[in-house]
């Protein structure tokens, strides 16, 4: 019998370097199995428009985002979410976003740390620009851009082992 779309489906990858199977109907936004299939919350739902940035994974080390991807295109690749960085704030990007004051309501962080890890993976010494173009369409309510610059900047110094 052919499969009915709609169905939920087994979906294999990997989060945060551990292997799951997620239950789900393939078209299912990504954001809903990583909350509410697997249990991290970490990454949060802003607009469920990809507009906003809330809701930035990686995959395979790129920033996308959850709430506009479908679990079928996660297939045997490797989801990265906030919780990968540490459990206890020991990040160097988290220990700089404390540093630096940049959260304040604190909604859009997880998706802001995902994008700028993305970048430090493939920029050691980001420029400003690099830095703004990263970030753009990451969307901060509180308006900390100036603080989230900053604290990358801290972030990069410290990851190769220079001072800020």
């Amino acid at each position: 019998m052919a499969e009915q779309q709609g169905d939920p489906v087994s979906t294999k990858f990997k989060i945060n370097g551990k292997a799951v199977v997620a239950q789900a109907e393939p078209e299912t936004p990504l954001l809903w199995v990583i909350r509410d299939e697997i249990g991290l919350t970490g990454t949060k739902f802003g607009c469920g428009a990809s507009l906003c940035g809330a809701c930035t994974v990686l995959l395979d080390g790129q920033p996308i985002r959850s709430c506009s991807t479908p679990l079928s295109l996660v297939s045997a690749r490797l989801v990265s979410t906030v919780e990968s960085l540490s459990k206890n704030n020991s990040h160097p990007l988290q220990k700089a976003w404390i540093a630096h004051a940049v959260p304040q309501c604190g909604y859009c962080q997880s998706g802001q740390l995902m994008s700028a890890a993305a970048l430090l993976t493939t920029n050691k010494n980001p420029s400003d620009e690099d830095i703004d173009n990263a970030m753009a369409g990451n969307i901060c309510r509180c308006g900390t851009y100036v603080r989230v610059r900053a604290a990358i900047k801290t972030a990069a110094a410290e990851m190769r082992g220079a001072k800020a």
